[in-house]
């Protein structure tokens, strides 16, 4: 393959690859060097990929601040460039693992011996030859300029001589290459198609049961682009209020929660008064779904004291107290790291019922047994039922993290169940659909514990479908288009 750039035509006068200068004069025979330009669209999508993984860093968190330092620096930085930003990121890091296979069927030697910058700036180009409409020779020559700016003129060559191999063929073609045969490796050929770690496919089919169908439509939905969805907080704001000042054009009603107002595409949360406020807040729909049905699950005897023992960062806790002020119920937010403990407080800042918020450990409680009504423990977990609007933690976790959270999942769940009294109800949550995070936990602990009893949680989440046999419930983004959530409504009887 011809790396090098076309030459000038000789003009007359000069020799061949002379063009122009003087005869016999060697050193006019070479182009001027140019000095790179900073494309700040790809330099800044650059930037978060490395906080991404130099960092630990999450996406959602990089970019926001990423973009306004942008803005501030550069006034023509507008809106398409934040769009187009905030695509290469997040488009790169949920096709990884498809441009991470590409990428080594077009080099000589393994893709670990790749550093990770230079592999950072091929996948940035990989996904806008495969991934975007971005016409061929654009990809191809922003990257290799953004490849000049931030690894140097030699490394530029090999990002060039690559990306040039795959704008050869289409995504399709090369999924086709690259991937084993269905037949031959059913795990595989789904974890390179759809871009997910092997274990986290056969994990998810796991908990999704059935055939081929329904694990492709949930792995195609971890690949898209959520919507953004508000959550008007009870007695603070309304979904009708939300919708009127976002207008009809731009956003629409959720689909299940009354509070729930789903923004269309490009909209700002941050323009609205009511979330500058904090009388709205982002949310996605099915963590409300899991406020909404612990809030309304029947009791027997008093509904006054309602506990959210892992409250961080307070999206969940912010809509429990609207809801818990509208009986009369106080409710107690409890976090064990400070500074999520802090989150918490301004989500609840402004809430008209008496609630507080204090920094504990919910497996050492400061509270005494059967002192609640009502609790929810939405427990620390993989994550892996938030895909789509944390597509780095699909590459960030491994399975022995499974060990780790396991344990803690237990013990959060006994200190609910010590915590409600006789009559009362625990939600146990995860952002998590695999079964070791899931009914796994529950069935040890219940049967560790007795005087405790699962509750139908299918019919406090009126008008959704596809909710399963129960009692528990386990929500999925391409049947209910909300995160993975898991519930399962306990009842302590003795």
């Amino acid at each position: 393959m011809n790396d090098q750039p076309n030459r000038r035509p000789d003009k007359p006068g000069g020799k061949p690859g002379n063009p122009g200068g003087k005869p016999g004069n060697p050193a006019k025979s070479k182009k001027p060097y140019r000095r790179p330009q900073k494309d700040p669209v790809r330099f800044l999508a650059f930037e978060a990929l490395r906080a991404v993984d130099e960092r630990d860093a999450y996406a959602n968190l990089v970019l926001p601040p990423l973009l306004r330092k942008a803005r501030e620096k550069d006034e023509n930085f507008d809106a398409r460039d934040a769009a187009l930003a905030t695509e290469l990121v997040y488009g790169t890091l949920r096709r990884q693992g498809t441009y991470d296979a590409v990428v080594a069927a077009c080099i000589d030697r393994p893709l670990r011996e790749v550093d990770p910058p230079v592999l950072d700036v091929l996948n940035l180009g990989v996904h806008q030859l495969l991934g975007t409409r971005i016409p061929t020779h654009a990809a191809v020559s922003a990257s290799v300029e953004l490849a000049r700016v931030v690894l140097g003129d030699g490394r530029a060559k090999f990002v060039n001589a690559v990306l040039r191999k795959v704008s050869q063929d289409d995504l399709d073609t090369w999924v086709e290459r690259i991937a084993p045969p269905y037949d031959e490796d059913p795990e595989d050929h789904l974890a390179v198609v759809h871009s997910h770690p092997r274990w986290v496919v056969s994990a998810l089919w796991d908990s999704l049961g059935g055939g081929r169908a329904g694990i492709e439509d949930l792995l195609e939905a971890d690949n898209e682009r959520p919507e953004v969805t508000l959550v008007a907080r009870p007695g603070r704001a309304t979904a009708d209020e939300l919708l009127a000042s976002v207008g009809e054009d731009s956003a629409l009603p959720g689909r299940w929660s009354p509070y729930a107002v789903r923004l269309s595409e490009g909209g700002e949360p941050g323009s609205l008064e009511a979330v500058r406020e904090g009388r709205a807040g982002v949310q996605d729909e099915g963590s409300q779904l899991v406020a909404l049905a612990l809030a309304n699950a029947p009791l027997e005897g008093p509904d006054e004291k309602w506990l959210d023992g892992c409250a961080g960062p307070g999206g969940k806790a912010a809509l429990l107290a609207g809801l818990a002020a509208r009986r009369g119920a106080a409710l107690l937010a409890a976090e064990k790291q400070p500074h999520r403990a802090g989150l918490v407080a301004q989500a609840l800042a402004g809430n008209p019922g008496p609630y507080q918020v204090i920094t504990a450990d919910g497996t050492r409680p400061p509270w005494r047994p059967g002192t609640f009504d009502r609790v929810l423990m939405d427990v620390p977990c993989t994550g892996l039922g938030a895909l789509r609007r944390r597509p780095e933690a699909r590459w960030r976790r491994r399975p022995q993290d499974l060990e780790g959270f396991g344990p803690l999942q237990r013990a959060l769940l006994r200190t609910a169940l010590e915590s409600v009294r006789v009559g009362g109800v625990v939600g146990y949550a995860t952002c998590s659909p695999h079964l070791a995070e899931t009914r796994a936990v529950v069935d040890d602990v219940l049967k560790q514990t007795g005087g405790a009893e699962l509750i139908d949680a299918r019919p406090l989440l009126a008008g959704v479908p596809a909710l399963g046999d129960g009692p528990d419930v386990q929500l999925w983004p391409h049947l209910h288009g909300t995160d993975a959530m898991y519930l399962a409504l306990i009842r302590r009887t003795a």
